[in-house]
C-alpha cells in the first residue's frame, strides 16, 4: 500500500495547476513502489495532508487518474490500481484481435467452444449475401490475453469458401492469416460498428464479470476483392479490460457529401444537426 513517506512535494512557484502535479506524483509514486493492480491506495484526506492540498485538488487529480484508467474508485472500498485495458485499434483498421494483440507484445489465446457447419438463419443470410439454410461455418470462442478472458466472438463464414475450416484448430492463430495463407481470401474492406451494452447472466458467466456489467459490442462485416461477404462477427468485449483507438483526420468536405450519422435507438440522426458544435 502507498503511504505517506513520499519524497514527492507540490512546487507552490510553478505554473502547473496543483491538481496536474499531483497527478505526476501519485503516477510516479506507483512505479516506484512497484505497485500492481489492485493494490489500495490512500484515501483523500491521507492525501491532502500527505501533499499539503485541498480535498478539492485531491479529488481532481483522482477524477483524472480514473478517467484515464491509472486507478479505480470503488464506493464504500477504496481507490486502488486499476487493472490495465488492452488499446485495440480493431474500429478503424481491419484487423484481427490476434494480430492487435500481437502488435502490442501480447499473447491471444483461444478457447473454441463452437466449431461446425450449420445453416445460416435469415440474418446471418443476409449479412453473409446467401439464401436462407446455406451452409456456413459457426465459430464461437472466448479469448484470452495473458490468461484474462476479454471477449466472446460469434463468427460467421460461407462454408464454401472455407471448406474444411472446421477441422482447423484456432486455439492459438489468427483466422485472418488462415484464411490469406490456405484458402487465399483476403479481407480488403468492412464495416464496424462499437456499442455499450450490459452483461447478462450468461454472457458475465463467460467473461467472469458482474451481471450488468458494462460490455462493448463490435459488430463487424467484411468482404474480399470481389466484393463478397466473408465474415460476419459479433464481440462482446470486456468494458473493464478493454478500450478501442481511432485516428481521424478532417477533410475538406466536397459539396453535398453526406454528414456523419449517429445511431441512435435505431433512428439515424445527422451529427452536423441542429445544436451540433465543433
Amino acid at each position: 500500500m502507498l503511504t505517506s513517506s513520499t519524497g514527492g512535494r507540490i512546487n507552490r512557484s510553478s505554473p502547473l495547476p496543483y491538481y496536474h502535479q499531483l497527478k505526476q506524483l501519485l503516477v510516479q509514486e506507483i512505479t516506484r513502489r512497484g505497485l500492481r493492480p489492485g493494490d489500495l491506495l490512500p484515501g483523500d484526506h491521507a492525501l491532502c495532508d500527505t501533499y499539503d492540498v485541498s480535498r478539492t485538488v485531491v479529488r481532481q487529480a483522482l477524477t483524472e487518474l480514473e478517467f484515464e484508467g491509472v486507478i479505480e474508485r470503488i464506493k464504500g472500498k477504496g481507490t486502488f490500481v486499476a487493472q490495465p485495458k488492452t488499446a485495440e485499434g480493431l474500429v478503424q483498421s481491419l484487423t484481427g484481435l490476434f494480430e492487435d494483440v500481437a502488435a502490442r507484445g501480447g499473447h491471444l489465446r483461444s478457447d473454441v467452444r463452437t466449431l461446425r457447419v450449420v445453416p445460416a438463419d435469415s440474418h446471418i443470410a443476409a449479412e453473409l449475401r446467401v439464401e436462407p439454410d446455406t451452409p456456413v461455418v459457426l465459430l464461437e470462442r472466448l479469448r484470452f490475453v495473458e490468461e484474462l478472458p476479454w471477449v466472446l466472438t460469434v463468427t460467421h463464414l460461407p462454408h464454401d469458401l472455407v471448406p474444411g475450416l472446421e477441422y482447423e484448430d484456432l486455439t492459438n492463430q489468427s483466422l485472418y492469416a488462415l484464411l490469406e495463407n490456405r484458402y487465399g481470401v483476403r479481407l480488403v474492406r468492412g464495416r464496424r460498428s462499437v456499442e455499450a451494452t450490459l452483461a447478462g447472466q450468461v454472457l458475465a458467466g463467460a467473461l467472469e464479470i458482474p451481471v450488468g456489467a458494462a460490455v462493448l459490442t463490435l459488430r463487424s462485416l467484411s468482404v474480399d476483392a470481389d466484393d463478397r461477404p466473408v465474415e460476419s462477427f459479433v464481440a462482446y468485449h470486456r468494458g473493464d479490460r478493454s478500450r478501442f483507438e481511432v485516428d481521424l483526420v478532417r477533410e475538406a468536405r466536397s459539396q453535398g457529401a453526406r454528414p456523419s450519422m449517429i445511431v441512435t435507438g435505431g433512428t439515424e440522426e445527422s451529427a452536423a444537426g441542429d445544436g451540433a458544435q465543433a
